[in-house]
């Protein structure tokens, strides 16, 4: 059997070494071959290929991003997109797929797999939104990073008692705001799930700088005000609808500076939460992820995506990862707001 394997979507530390795992268990387990498509459902689309095999994906457990690069192209967008990825599959051979990415790549393979296409899928989000699974990997990564930044710069906000506002990634889920924002000892950390009070948060910096201490707020990208709507960079749109997000962190910097008169900061950690080394975690559950749905190609079990269950891993069908979105619940959320301000 000759096996695709591509990875779309934003990169996040993991990717590596899911491929290392699918690739090291089939050929040396099964006896497959492996396709590498290059840049997400491109390759297949336009055919763009690369050799994969044990000696390419030796020493890449570590790295971060994707040796077989990434892209946010949609096939459903492009005419005759779904025959072009059909006919380059089987002029190479290809018998199965694997598709590692997020809600909008394993979309993808949900509608290719509903067209007779043999896919099995692997989750992939730094925002652990997807719905089927209990973590996915890059999510502890970027949790990290957010956090070694939040301790940082508690010391630089104190040292100059200043407001430092600490935007994270997090489109329409505040995972990574939430969980870094309680290990990095926030005092207001504010997510797209609840609609924030500027004033209170205003009342919580001022009772914060009372204390002599200076406050961090932490606030997920797709964080809006109560009365307002989502900040935006721009108005464009990428091949699935999603609208850039970004600026929230400054426009609340810049009202509190304005309301409290303590200067303030914005602190963007953009791109530098998905980039470089996976945790050992991520690590581990990136490779357990490869391993499994190698395992499941090799059962014929397509039309699925392996996801962890406790520590369990288990297949579910590849639609449930994109039905609905697993955001903070008012309760979770709750919790972290006994230590805001």
């Amino acid at each position: 059997m000759r096996v695709g394997v591509l990875t779309g979507g934003g990169d996040c530390p993991g990717l590596n070494a899911v491929i290392r795992a699918v690739v090291r268990k089939g050929a040396s387990e099964y006896g497959y071959e492996f396709l590498g498509f290059r840049d997400g459902w491109k390759g297949p689309l336009e055919n763009v290929t690369c050799e994969l095999g044990i000696p390419q994906v030796r020493g890449i457990l570590p790295r971060g991003g994707t040796i077989l690069g990434s892209s946010r192209t949609n096939p459903f967008k492009v005419d005759g997109g779904v025959e072009r990825i059909k006919e380059n599959l089987a002029s190479n051979g290809v018998d199965a797929l694997v598709a590692i990415g997020g809600e909008d790549t394993l979309g993808v393979a949900t509608k290719l797999s509903e067209l007779g296409v043999n896919v099995v899928g692997v989750p992939k989000t730094i925002d652990n939104d997807l719905g089927a699974t209990d973590f996915t990997f890059g999510f502890d990564t970027a949790v990290n990073i957010a956090t070694e930044a939040i301790d940082r710069l508690h010391t630089t906000a104190e040292s100059h008692h200043r407001i430092v506002v600490v935007e994270v990634m997090g489109r329409h889920a505040g995972w990574i705001a939430l969980h870094s924002g309680l290990a990095g000892g926030a005092n207001v950390i504010l997510i797209p799930e609840v609609p924030f009070d500027l004033e209170k948060v205003v009342e919580h910096v001022e009772s914060r700088f009372r204390t002599n201490f200076s406050p961090i707020i932490v606030v997920a990208e797709g964080a809006t005000p109560k009365e307002g709507t989502h900040a935006l960079h721009s108005e464009e749109l990428d091949a699935f609808g999603h609208v850039r997000l970004g600026g929230v962190g400054d426009m609340i910097a810049a009202e509190l500076e304005k309301r409290t008169g303590k200067e303030a900061r914005a602190v963007v950690l953009g791109h530098t939460q998905r980039g470089g080394t996976p945790t050992a975690f991520d690590r581990w559950l990136a490779t357990r992820f490869g391993l499994h749905a190698i395992a499941a190609v090799h059962d014929g079990d397509f039309g699925k995506m392996v996801a962890l269950r406790g520590t369990d891993i288990v297949r579910a069908p590849l639609a449930e990862a994109t039905r609905e979105l697993k955001v903070v619940t008012p309760e979770l959320y709750a919790e972290a707001g006994v230590l805001f301000g």
